[in-house]
């Protein structure tokens, strides 16, 4: 485990990790199941299911960049879990609006 120690495996990150898989299992899923039909949005160009994932999480990346540069990651609440608590940090803040972009990405794009 040594070799990895580097990347600094948190809590966050595996929920980040896993999330993405699920999603990509998801929309390969989706694929199978129901053909993609491009459609043409507020872009003006005609996009499909991966694209509008791409561009999501492009914008996911930028926001939380920008949250980090602008806001932080103070600790907004300590959560009553074990003998100190479980800090939660304001980047689930940037994710919870990572996530509202997203499906309007996904409903208007």
């Amino acid at each position: 485990m040594e070799s990895i120690a580097w990347m600094a495996w948190t809590l966050p990150t595996a929920i980040f990790f896993a999330a993405l898989a699920c999603t990509l299992a998801v929309m390969t899923w989706l694929a199978a199941v129901y053909p993609e039909a491009e459609r043409v949005g507020v872009l003006r160009i005609p996009t499909t299911r991966g694209d509008r994932l791409f561009i999501s999480l492009v914008l996911a990346a930028v926001i939380h960049l920008l949250w980090i540069g602008i806001v932080g990651t103070d600790p907004i609440a300590t959560l009553p879990i074990g003998q100190e608590g479980f800090e939660v940090s304001s980047l689930w803040l940037a994710t919870g609006i990572s996530l509202a972009t997203a499906v309007l990405i996904f409903r208007t794009v």
